[in-house]
């Protein structure tokens, strides 16, 4: 029997190779056009809300809500987590791996620290300061040579960041996080329907039977699963540790990236990478000394 604390680390790296896995599958599936990106984010969206509703009857999660577990999240929410997604897949016919997770989380914690100055929340110097090494680490991606990403890609997966993040914010104070996420990504599976049957009408959609099984992975596994343990996990993790923890989700999927697509790890993307998790990890410890 594995002690507490024990259990905690392997299912919180269980979680954080999750949320990279989620990187990988849909490069992988849009690399080599197994499918198209309308098709990958439906099947994600819905397989995923599929997953969780299972998952909270199976272990009798209820809500304080009357309904089924799906009824718990909202509508905003699951717009967010629907922009996430489609900017999410479009992206990634363009970029690499690890480019890709490392823009979508700079532009999340960038984001979300932006959003704290506008409401009003005074930033330390140290806080400053890693706001503008991130910002220097996104824009060393966009140094013109071979390794550098597309701007289209660029732009729109530092938009499914902003999506995300906005996500993130409005579902800070759940009291069911599960409960809400599985509601959020049932709402979001309708948007995500309507935008396939559009793909399809314009003759965009290209399916296969792999590109479905890695759509399915990764809404079912690297989401759903990841999210549900992530949950779970959280309780037992101070704020700090769970924000530091995640830095390692872009180097994680790097590693997929390089193992399962043969994507090189450029010395661009290195530079980048310590400047923007740098930066991160020092608006994090600033923030954790200034409390």
């Amino acid at each position: 029997m594995l002690s507490k604390r024990l259990q905690t680390s392997v299912l919180t790296l269980v979680a954080l190779v999750a949320f990279a896995g989620n990187s990988v599958l849909c490069r992988i599936a849009l690399k080599d056009q197994t499918i198209d990106p309308a098709s990958f984010t439906f099947i994600r969206i819905a397989a995923g809300a599929v997953f969780l509703v299972i998952i909270l009857q199976l272990f009798q999660w209820r809500t304080k809500r009357s309904g089924p577990p799906q009824s718990a999240g909202s509508w905003l929410s699951s717009l967010a987590l629907l922009g996430y997604a489609v900017a999410f897949s479009y992206a990634y016919i363009s970029l690499d791996t690890g480019a890709g997770a490392l823009i979508l989380f700079g532009s999340v914690q960038i984001t979300m620290v932006l959003t704290s100055l506008i409401k009003g929340e005074q930033l330390s110097i140290g806080e400053w300061l890693g706001l503008l090494l991130a910002f220097c680490g996104m824009s060393l991606l966009l140094v013109p040579g071979a390794s550098a990403p597309s701007l289209y890609g660029f732009a729109l997966m530092a938009l499914s960041g902003i999506a995300w993040a906005s996500y993130t914010l409005r579902g800070r104070n759940a009291l069911e996080p599960v409960a809400e996420t599985a509601g959020n990504f049932s709402r979001a599976t309708v948007p995500a329907l309507l935008i396939a049957m559009v793909s399809l009408a314009g003759g965009w959609v290209d399916i296969s039977s792999t590109g479905v099984w890695l759509a399915l992975a990764s809404g079912a596994l690297a989401s759903g699963a990841g999210y549900a343990i992530w949950y779970s996990v959280l309780p037992h993790l101070h704020i700090s540790q769970a924000a530091v923890l995640q830095l390692s989700v872009p180097l994680l999927a790097a590693a997929g990236g390089l193992i399962f697509s043969a994507e090189p790890v450029t010395l661009t993307f290195v530079a980048s990478s310590v400047l923007v998790l740098g930066g991160i990890l020092l608006v994090i410890c600033s923030r954790q000394a200034n409390n």
